[in-house]
């Protein structure tokens, strides 16, 4: 997989450019569906990545890009989430995140939040 041109509000994975976030689950790349995580936008100031979405668990590593600025709220119920199966979980802005994407894609799965 090769990540290129992160700016905010669009990031491009191979040939294809994403203006959304995206999963990727053992190198299927995927639109992230954050409706179960709406209710919760109040709280947060910002829709935040909370358990009741399809978090890509069958992995050994988790890397959650927070977007441009780092400001994508991980609930803690995904932190705890992480640890129950056994997945080391990396909370890092988008383009950190695909620095470390860049160097390791074996077992890892990500979530990639593309604005703020």
């Amino acid at each position: 997989m090769r990540f290129a041109n992160f700016s905010f509000g669009s990031l491009r994975i191979d040939d294809n450019t994403y203006e959304h976030d995206v999963v990727i689950d053992r190198g299927e790349i995927r639109d992230r569906k954050k409706k179960p995580s709406k209710k919760l936008r109040d709280d947060f100031g910002h829709t935040p990545l909370s358990i009741a979405e399809d978090i890509p668990w069958k992995c050994r590593q988790l890397v959650i890009g927070t977007g441009a600025f780092g400001r994508l709220p991980v609930m803690e119920e995904v932190k705890r989430e992480a640890k129950h199966h056994k997945v080391k979980l990396l909370i890092l802005p988008t383009i950190k995140a695909i620095e470390v994407l860049r160097q390791e894609l074996k077992e890892t799965n990500a979530i990639l939040h593309v604005t703020c």
